[in-house]
């Protein structure tokens, strides 16, 4: 891309309301020294199914555990001081906790994270760890949502929403900035798919960056928000959310996410549960990483051949946090 396109390019972004790779640089260089900038793993045994080289970049060795401290904490760091002083309360299925108690530990500002009452063991015991409030409520994405506005609103806490915001997407994005510094011939980039920020946010990087490259996002087989609401062309509300990827269940795909994908992003495809307890057994075994259903998801797309890469590839594994007992019952 000219120089000239790149301006083009930049003025198309800031028109339209959605995140510019200016602004995801800027929030790499507010996550430099605070956020562990992960690496490219090579995976030799993948790169030998899916027959071109695979890279994997593994997040679960951010710190929380998870891709999602760096959007917690880009988002916490653009508040005034004197509004984050008085806390902040964010809606969650367990990582997107974790990185908003993390970043809030960082600043030294209470944390309120509400929960589903099917949270694991992990990811509840995790956010507390790290010093969050947690409140079980509920089972879907909504209730959990409706619940964090009130208590916002009766406390004066401010919202962290887990993906549908600029500032969260931006932090997010960061992950794809790093894929094109460590490995700028990348063919596809995969991600998963929850609420759609991690897919919005590498989508902008790497399209900025190696506009031929392509971004697929892989989501649950039972889940396909996404998948569903490209053929709606707008978000769609899924009756049912179910999986195994826990980290991924949410009834329907962010607003402010889904502009991104509809610009920026080349395909989407779905992956049964039985394939990801497969991905995790590869990751353990062979590449000697914990990585959690919803982090292992874009690998079980390369073993399937559900995606078939053109040329050096790299899958994103988002999360870890899963505890021993829950690998146990998976692996048994």
């Amino acid at each position: 891309m000219s120089m000239a396109q790149a301006r083009q390019a930049r003025a198309r972004e800031g028109s339209s309301g959605l995140v510019t790779i200016d602004e995801i640089r800027t929030a790499a260089e507010g996550l430099r020294g605070v956020a562990v900038r992960t690496p490219l793993l090579r995976d030799d045994i993948l790169s030998d199914i899916a027959g071109v080289p695979v890279w994997l970049k593994p997040e679960v060795l951010q710190r929380s555990g998870t891709f999602k401290f760096r959007g917690a904490y880009t988002f916490l760091s653009r508040l005034e001081p004197a509004v984050r002083a008085r806390g902040v309360i964010a809606p969650s299925s367990g990582n997107h906790a974790q990185g908003v108690a993390m970043a809030a530990r960082v600043f030294g500002v209470p944390a309120t994270v509400v929960m589903p009452e099917t949270a694991t063991d992990a990811k509840r015991t995790g956010a507390e760890r790290l010093g969050a409030k947690v409140i079980l409520h509920g089972t879907t994405s909504h209730e959990r949502t409706e619940l964090a506005h009130r208590i916002a609103d009766r406390d004066g806490f401010t919202i962290v929403h887990p993906y549908n915001d600029n500032a969260v997407i931006a932090g997010q994005g960061t992950v794809g900035t790093e894929i094109v510094e460590d490995l700028a011939e990348v063919d596809s980039v995969l991600v998963q798919v929850g609420g759609g920020g991690l897919l919005a946010g590498i989508a902008v990087a790497i399209k900025a960056l190696s506009p031929a490259t392509r971004v697929i996002g892989i989501e649950p087989e039972r889940t396909p928000k996404l998948s569903k609401a490209r053929e709606a062309g707008k978000p769609v509300k899924l009756e049912h959310q179910q999986g195994l990827a826990d980290g991924l269940l949410v009834a329907e795909i962010g607003e402010i996410p889904f502009h991104h994908h509809q610009a920026y992003v080349d395909e989407v495809v779905t992956v049964a549960d039985s394939d990801i307890v497969g991905a995790m057994r590869h990751l353990l075994d062979r590449g000697k990483l914990v990585v959690e259903p919803s982090g292992a998801i874009t690998v079980a797309a390369l073993m399937t051949g559900a995606v078939k890469p053109r040329g050096p590839t790299v899958a994103v594994l988002s999360g870890g946090n899963i505890e021993w007992s829950a690998l146990a019952k998976l692996f048994t």
